[in-house]
């Protein structure tokens, strides 16, 4: 067979049932190929960008490595954005990119881009292949190492020559990856050293991260928390990996976190962190950070540990197996010793849950309140759903007001913080889970970044509903111009709302793409206009939610401060316990 075929082949040997791709001359050879596949499902995607994305949101909604193609230049260069979006949040991600002959490689020969170099410092590794019988195990080489330890974008780049060679095809999935060597099993010493710090704390939390969802390790957390009784924190990454609804659990941690939840890390003498890496917008300023605690910090990347913070008890593995092994000795210790009473600790923290709930003031010029429509999109659609977030104020909201029951319910880029993820996040979402509900909770900003893959959903059957909350303007650029630069909007309006030019006109731009489109200006039309969405499944629905550009996202921790600093609604901090 050619080396297409082997690319293709390989992929179906590997159980990959989706890819995500757009051709150009470098892969046509393989896109030949694909015109004559059964197996396998290709998706035509408008931009390569959008590939990529679908295929990371294929791949948080189902946990199997997400696959996207695109061709050499500038094809591969759009894709970059995606890798590096999966590279910051652990994403197994496997990135297919054609490349020119290579006897023409190093001529700056026509759409030529060294993509190994490029994304060299935003991938796991990234291989080059020149040869067709090189193409099997390079795909397998990249499957395992982007599905395996810490989860991650890996790259595959082949050249066109290899790709129209002829080639006898010997498949060996059991790869050997020198100096490649996850550690998942955790050390027992730091596992028991762990478990008497745990019994030792008066004030615990448990700082779980994205790494508990990518471990699948969600069940195991729940006995462990129940186990020790500590209140529980989830990060931006981490929303249903523990149940909101669950009495231990504080909300979400970190600049636009509940007051709980950063009260909770500020005073406490113990992090339990697992599979969280003290990101910045959890810390606020690292040296302010949780002053009086010790750390257990376990995480299957031995870079992450003490990286930011200097942890007391570091473990290295997999978080399903390292919060297993913490069962264990907890439950052991428990035979043998008491732990420390936590109800003073408790007794705190319940009365900052009724002073400081979570909430909202009414828009004072009578438009939308955007966190309104995100709580009824959530509450209608329920926690079996899965809702996709663009980046910024409406992603925030999404994270706070829509309440997760379960892992891999919840979508959104957080540590590349890239706009227009959620349209083509919530599309592979869709592909990886047809049975469920899927949202992409959007801005009017970021909807415009990538709301061409609307016309892919159209063609390919893919009935996902779009939530536009739009306030006609980039909502967290305003937000900050507000409250830090005097109200000066320099190029932070859109022109997309109420009272403005309205361009596009979302509600046309939808019907252009075949989607059924709605516009709601008012309270009593909110349920309604979900309902419909919910009801409709013969095409994608764009619901454009006009809302007040005046809202706010709140609480906040201004960047580069202390979690202390932290104010409740303008003008408005909490009285923080005295050390």
């Amino acid at each position: 067979m050619t080396g297409a075929e082997a690319v293709v082949r390989s992929l179906e040997a590997l159980g990959v049932t989706d890819v995500f791709g757009l051709p150009g001359g470098a892969v046509l050879p393989l896109y030949d190929t694909l015109a004559n596949d059964h197996q396998l499902r290709h998706i035509l995607v408008r931009h390569e960008q959008g590939g990529g994305h679908a295929a990371e949101g294929f791949a948080a909604a189902s946990g199997r490595v997400g696959v996207c193609i695109a061709t050499s230049g500038p094809g591969a260069t759009n894709l970059v954005t995606a890798i590096a979006d999966a590279y910051m949040d652990s994403v197994p991600l496997l990135a297919i990119t054609g490349q020119v002959f290579s006897h023409l490689m190093g001529s700056d020969a026509f759409q030529e881009v060294d993509i190994v170099g490029v994304t060299m410092p935003i991938t796991k590794h990234s291989f080059l292949v020149k040869r067709a019988e090189d193409i099997p195990g390079a795909i397998a080489a990249a499957y395992q190492i982007a599905s395996t330890g810490r989860p991650g974008p890996v790259l595959v780049d082949i050249t066109k020559d290899a790709q129209e060679k002829e080639v006898d095809f010997v498949w060996d999935p059991q790869v050997e990856l020198p100096g490649y060597r996850p550690i998942t099993k955790a050390n027992s010493k730091q596992i028991q050293a762990a478990a008497e710090l745990i019994a030792d704390a008066t004030r615990p939390v448990f700082y779980v991260g994205g790494g508990i969802v990518r471990a699948g390790a969600s069940e195991e957390l729940l006995q462990l928390a129940e186990l020790v009784g500590a209140p529980v924190v989830t990060t931006l990454m981490a929303r249903g990996a523990f149940p909101d609804s669950h009495r231990q659990h504080l909300g979400m941690p970190g600049m636009h976190g509940t007051v709980p939840a950063v009260l909770a890390l500020q005073e406490a003498d113990l992090l339990i962190t697992l599979g969280a890496r003290f990101d910045d917008r959890v810390t606020g300023k690292a040296e302010l950070f949780a002053p009086g605690a010790k750390v257990i910090h376990a995480d299957i990347d031995p870079a992450e540990i003490g990286k930011i913070r200097t942890a007391d008890v570091p473990i290295v593995g997999d978080a399903a197996e390292v919060t297993a092994d913490l069962i264990a000795a907890v439950s052991s210790l428990k035979h043998s010793r008491e732990f420390s009473d936590l109800t003073g600790w408790w007794e705190r923290l319940r009365a900052l849950q009724e002073r400081y709930p979570l909430g909202h003031q009414e828009t004072s010029d009578g438009l939308l309140s955007p966190q309104h429509v995100i709580q009824r999109i959530g509450e209608l659609s329920g926690p079996e759903a899965i809702y996709a977030a663009g980046v910024g104020q409406h992603q925030m909201w999404a994270a706070q007001f829509i309440k997760y029951e379960r892992p891999n319910s919840w979508l959104n880029s957080g540590g590349a913080g890239t706009m227009g993820y959620a349209v083509p996040a919530a599309m592979g979402a869709k592909v990886a889970e047809p049975d469920r509900v899927v949202w992409a909770i959007d801005g009017d900003g970021c909807f415009q970044m990538t709301n061409q893959e609307l016309a892919t959903c159209v063609v390919n059957d893919i009935p996902i509903k779009v939530a536009v909350i739009n306030n006609s303007s980039l909502g967290m650029i305003r937000q900050w111009q507000t409250l830090i630069y005097d109200g000066r909007y320099s190029n932070s309006e859109l022109n997309t709302g109420h009272g403005s030019k309205r361009i596009p006109d979302f509600v046309k731009l939808g019907d252009a793409y075949g989607c059924l489109s709605i516009r709601v200006e008012r309270e009593d039309q909110v349920d309604e206009a979900i309902e419909l969405a919910l009801q409709t499944n013969d095409r994608p629905v764009l619901i454009e939610f006009v809302v007040s550009a005046d809202a706010m996202v709140w609480p906040m921790v201004r960047q580069g401060t202390s979690n202390s600093d932290i104010q409740y609604a303008l003008e408005h901090s909490p009285e923080w316990e005295d050390e």
